[in-house]
């Protein structure tokens, strides 16, 4: 326990320190729990109508099935390690940098097909990323 002008406050650290975690670690297992629906969303969507998008000539060109039943799996990827991370586990930041960035790059192929929600979701999987490389350098010692 750390003292701050004569009251006690629990140490801040890493998840896998004391069942605590950091601010860095919280903002991300925050939105990790937003993403991971936003991406289910998607995909239920996409699942149960294959042609509510409709591309141009798309080098990427997947079945509107299959981008759904993608962007399902990684949604509940994304809530799995929300969860983990919020619960303090250990192997949450590893994998919720992984799952992101897989997610990240999976929003940029699906441009073409819902640009705006690609986008921010895209956006929203980079600052997920961004805080939780930024809080395992914070846990190891370094900036």
């Amino acid at each position: 326990m750390a003292t701050t002008s004569g009251r006690t406050r629990p140490e801040r650290g890493g998840p896998g320190r004391g069942g605590t975690i950091d601010s860095a670690a919280l903002f991300a297992g925050a939105a990790l729990m937003l993403s991971g629906p936003l991406s289910i969303l998607l995909g239920v969507t996409g699942i149960a109508q294959d042609t509510l998008f409709s591309p141009p000539g798309y080098v990427y060109r997947f079945d509107l099935t299959s981008w759904g039943w993608l962007h399902l799996a990684i949604g509940l990827a994304l809530v799995v390690d929300g969860m983990g991370i919020l619960a303090g586990k250990s192997w949450g930041r590893g994998a919720g940098i992984a799952v992101a960035g897989v997610s990240l790059i999976t929003q940029f192929m699906f441009i073409p097909y819902y640009p705006v929600w690609s986008i921010v979701v895209m956006v929203l999987d980079l600052v997920i990323v961004w805080a939780l490389a930024r809080g395992a350098a914070g846990a190891a010692g370094g900036r």
